[in-house]
């Protein structure tokens, strides 16, 4: 999936103003219109117009594609890194995809689940909209419980029109055993109300940054184990890190690669706590120097084993 560049669909530069932007859409989505245009890729040209304009119109979107920006080809995969989005803060409810609009790929992978204006309007009612936020933190914050400072960027519009972004910084306590994908609700963080009205409420998603370790599936946490041959055939003891600490773990004799040993209660804490499961990988010493080299020589003549034994090979 190739990067968008939206702001070149549409001909404009990236520090135009949202009347350029709205402009510059009339003009193409009228040169294209399908019951206008008789070039051939009127259709697909049309609906690029429209998916740029979809996004570059909405302020909050724009900062959000902004902040991704064309290193989205330096990235690995085809997909946007994680968590890109965090750290945005926007107006309304959480919303689903595209709808019926007839967006591409890269589309939905930004916006098919964001988060933007569909709190819908509140008539005549005073209390100020709730706002959403997305923000990472460490797995191990989920473990203790702590208290963090994050900064958050809302997309505001000058009066000349440009889209700029406005921080702010806020202290949140992050609830031990919290998971990934919950709230955390920020009571009057919201917009402000009208008159006396009450200023909503700020939500904040959790998700856990990447970690060197660990991985996370609901409240259970996976962790890779790198061991030795001899570690796996013979039986161990050995030290294995954890959110919440080390701990000894006893390797059973004649383990295999991919072997999961479960320690219960270990994994995000919670009334149930999840687990934590080991998986073992049996990594091989390099055969670099003479001495390595005659061992595993000494392995080959000396130890009957073929590890594709159960397979049928004509």
């Amino acid at each position: 999936m190739d990067y968008k560049d939206y702001y070149k669909t549409l001909g404009v530069d990236r520090k135009a103003t949202q009347d350029e932007i709205k402009r510059a859409y009339r003009k193409l989505a009228r040169k294209f219109h399908p019951d206008v245009s008789k070039e051939s890729d009127a259709e697909q040209k049309f609906k690029d117009v429209g998916e740029a304009y979809e996004v570059l119109k909405d302020p909050e979107k724009r900062v959000a594609y902004d902040q991704l920006g064309s290193n989205w080809n330096t990235q690995q995969g085809s997909r946007p890194p994680p968590g890109w989005d965090a750290g945005f803060e926007f107006q309304g409810a959480p919303r689903g995809g595209a709808g019926q609009h007839d967006f591409s790929d890269f589309f939905e992978s930004l916006f098919g689940q964001a988060r933007g204006p569909g709190g819908g309007n509140r008539g005549f009612h005073m209390q100020g909209e709730d706002h959403h936020a997305k923000i990472l933190v460490d797995l191990e914050d989920s473990y203790h419980g702590v208290s963090r400072s994050i900064s958050l960027q809302m997309p505001e519009v000058t009066a000349d029109g440009h889209v700029v972004r406005r921080n702010r910084t806020l202290k949140v306590s992050i609830p031990k055993g919290i998971r990934q994908g919950q709230q955390i609700r920020l009571g009057g963080q919201g917009a402000k109300g009208q008159g006396s009205g009450k200023a909503g409420d700020l939500y904040l998603e959790i998700e856990f940054n990447p970690h060197r370790y660990y991985r996370v599936e609901g409240a259970d946490v996976y962790l890779e184990l790198p061991v030795a041959p001899w570690e796996a055939a013979l039986g161990a003891s050995v030290k294995v890190p954890t959110p919440s600490g080390a701990i000894g773990l006893k390797i059973p004799a004649n383990s295999k690669a991919g072997k999961k040993l479960r320690l219960k209660g270990r994994g995000i804490p919670a009334k149930t706590p999840g687990d934590l499961y080991v998986v073992l990988q049996v990594v091989l010493p390099p055969a670099d120097d003479e001495k390595s080299r005659e061992l595993y020589k000494r392995m080959q003549e000396e130890i009957q084993f073929d590890p594709r034994a159960s397979m049928e090979v004509a």
